[in-house]
């Protein structure tokens, strides 16, 4: 069995926070939860980021802000990436033939009455679904390799048997990442934490069978 749980605060994450905050925090003062921002896979504009845009975009989204519907507003800002990572999907393989990877990113806020009622949202998995906005300095055709838009083929068609998508490279700047209702990415979204069963979940799982057992006995 596995209990979804708060992601526990490291020190060395505590570190990355306050080197984004004015005031020195404490992690009571502090809710966290992981969003996975993007990944390798065509998206419902037939557009994708190669692995290597990942990798890139790792880089410039620590310290970007969450908002909501990329709406560029102080007042929408919720929360901020204090890390990232790319991480593999072993076996998984993309429309596009490579192997599957997603940018992961960890997110902070600070506990306010302001924000509770979001958080509470996000505990109950109404806010879930993630966008990112960002930059790129070059856009290829995946039939041609062609910059796209200049040789013809229309992403989303489907050309001897291959479907046509953009892929997304070089990129050049990461502005923020949105709460919405539909994201590009089919999987974008907040990610649950997830632990193996501890000794006191085992106890209980114990303790549990035993009284179905004693019923069970009861009952003949």
């Amino acid at each position: 069995m596995e209990t979804i749980v708060k992601t526990p605060l490291t020190p060395s994450d505590l570190d990355a926070i306050n080197a984004l905050a004015k005031a020195q925090l404490t992690e009571d003062q502090i809710y966290t939860f992981a969003v996975r921002l993007c990944d390798n896979e065509v998206d419902r504009d037939y557009e994708r980021f190669p692995r290597a845009s990942l990798v890139e975009l790792a880089k410039l989204f620590v310290g970007k802000s969450g908002i909501f519907d990329h709406q560029w507003s102080a007042q929408g800002q919720t929360a901020r990436l204090y890390k990232t990572e790319v991480v593999e999907e072993p076996g998984q393989t993309t429309e596009a033939g490579d192997s599957a990877c997603w940018l992961k990113g960890y997110a902070y806020m600070v506990r306010t009455e302001a924000n509770r009622d979001l958080i509470a949202e996000i505990e109950g998995g109404i806010k879930k679904e993630i966008s990112v906005g960002c930059a790129v300095n070059r856009s290829t055709c995946s039939i041609c390799g062609s910059v796209a838009g200049s040789c013809g083929h229309r992403r989303g068609q489907v050309y001897d048997g291959q479907l046509c998508f953009f892929n997304l490279e070089e990129p050049a700047d990461a502005y923020e990442w949105s709460f919405v209702a539909v994201p590009a990415q089919r999987k974008a979204g907040v990610v649950k934490a997830l632990r193996q069963p501890q000794e006191s979940d085992k106890a209980q799982l114990i303790q549990q069978a035993r009284a179905r057992l004693e019923l069970e006995k009861a009952r003949f």
